[in-house]
């Protein structure tokens, strides 16, 4: 399932969010323009190695769980996760606020490295990606806006529809799949070590922004009392 937009309208230019997809891209067009060599010299440094993450410690160790955020393995990785960002992320900005926002993702990025790191301390492997900080934006969106609908690009055999899905159904389905297959990474760690999805990030994203957004979101403030009421009074 490929999610084309949500039926949610914003009240406000979603200026951080845009700002974290253009770094996305700026930082990927970077990666692109250094050449395939340098490109993956690139990844082993800023790219979050669990291994290293436990032995070397201190600020060498902490800064790739950040500069990993902002890096991409591909055009395709790149495009479904600001994809993504830019239809989900832009609602829990208009609910959170600018700043909120920007330490919300920038945590939730921080939660999805933390539960990949714990699940693979002994990876050697580089993680690079925004998907655990967007899976926490798709759990607070799933939190914030249970009753909205999303319009999804739907393949079924050869066929391709358009359907407008529950988001609870859409992220619901998307949660509990990534929830299955980081299972299955588990019992199965000699096949995650040959490369593939952090998993256990998404998840960790996830769970993060279900459990926090509530926590941090401003209260919204109800209309004030009307100052006059009208006389249901009539004569008869």
């Amino acid at each position: 399932m490929i999610p084309l937009r949500d039926t949610i309208p914003t009240r406000s230019f979603p200026i951080v969010n845009t700002a974290l997809i253009a770094l996305n891209v700026l930082v990927f067009l970077f990666q692109a323009v250094l050449g395939p060599r340098q490109a993956e010299q690139l990844i082993w440094t800023a790219g979050l190695v669990p291994i290293r993450f436990w032995q070397v410690g201190g600020a060498s160790g902490w800064l790739p769980v950040l500069s990993s955020m902002f890096m991409h393995g591909g055009w395709w990785h790149l495009i479904s996760n600001m994809l993504a960002l830019y239809i989900f992320g832009d609602n829990v900005e208009d609910r959170l606020g600018h700043a909120r926002y920007l330490l919300f993702y920038l945590f939730g990025g921080l939660a999805a490295s933390g539960a990949h790191l714990i699940a693979y301390s002994g990876s050697s492997l580089p993680t690079v990606g925004a998907s655990g900080a967007i899976a926490g934006v798709l759990g607070a969106y799933l939190v914030l806006y249970p009753h909205a609908r999303v319009v999804t690009l739907v393949p079924i055999f050869y066929f391709i529809r358009i359907v407008e899905l529950p988001a609870l159904i859409y992220l619901g389905f998307w949660f509990i799949s990534q929830l299955f297959n980081g299972l299955f990474a588990l019992t199965a760690a000699d096949v995650f070590q040959g490369g593939g999805v952090a998993w256990w990030a998404h998840i960790g994203g996830f769970v993060f922004g279900l459990v926090t957004v509530r926590l941090i979101a401003p209260r919204r403030r109800l209309p004030p009392p009307p100052r006059t009421y009208i006389d249901d009074y009539r004569r008869w």
